[in-house]
């Protein structure tokens, strides 16, 4: 009779997170950064069909990185929630905290349960009527949820992007030094990324429409990227 092959939990858990980090890191990167007029979104993501970033809900957008059918769940998934809750009490009651918990719980809940972890890292934000009301939740595969001040970066080669937006980043950012900032923290070497290669999109404060959602066309991209 052979003995039954056996992992210890920690171990399981160990080969999940390596096995979803990997899938995150293979996929392009995403910014998402505070600017003077709300909150912005720069992905890599040189497809017209398939969004990286989205709207949730009235003041609430989705960034997230990864295998895309797995993030495309959880988008809609978010987007049901928050139309279920504004329907069922008040668009008000509606929040980039409750969607966030949300996403953690089915997160964590995929990680300790599931065969394969969700190979996704996913931002959720929500834009004040002043800057220091902004918010932004940063999910990872596992569920954790970290509250980012200023700026999040995932996806590909976090860490450098992370560092290079530390160095240019500060309050009150104008729409086109956001971008800048983010597109020099984005290419490496002599790399050059244009307006084609971007999917870009601002939650923006001063827009009158309920709904903050503005994703930028690529004649805007070019305007602002251009010297």
């Amino acid at each position: 009779m052979t003995t039954p092959y056996y992992v210890g939990p920690e171990q399981v858990m160990k080969d999940r997170a390596d096995y979803a980090r990997k899938g995150i890191a293979r996929g392009r990167s995403v910014i998402v950064l505070q600017i003077d007029s709300g909150i912005l979104f720069v992905a890599e993501n040189p497809s017209r069909a398939l969004h990286k970033v989205s709207e949730i809900y009235d003041r609430i957008g989705f960034a997230a990185v990864g295998k895309y059918n797995e993030f495309e769940l959880l988008r809609v998934a978010g987007v049901r929630l928050a139309d279920l809750r504004g329907y069922a009490y008040d668009r008000r009651d509606v929040a980039g905290r409750a969607l966030a918990n949300a996403y953690a719980q089915t997160l964590g809940s995929v990680f300790t349960t599931e065969q394969k972890p969700y190979e996704v890292e996913i931002i959720v934000a929500e834009v004040g009527e002043v800057s220091a009301a902004d918010q932004i939740y940063r999910l990872t595969y596992d569920g954790s949820v970290a509250d980012e001040h200023g700026f999040a970066a995932m996806g590909g080669s976090a860490d450098a992007i992370s560092a290079r937006l530390t160095e240019g980043w500060r309050p009150a950012l104008t729409t086109k030094e956001g971008l800048s900032l983010a597109v020099k923290a984005l290419e490496s070497g002599e790399r050059t990324i244009t307006g084609e290669m971007l999917e870009v999109a601002l939650l923006d404060r001063s827009r009158p429409s309920r709904r903050k959602f503005n994703r930028l066309s690529n004649a805007i991209l070019d305007s602002l990227l251009a010297n």
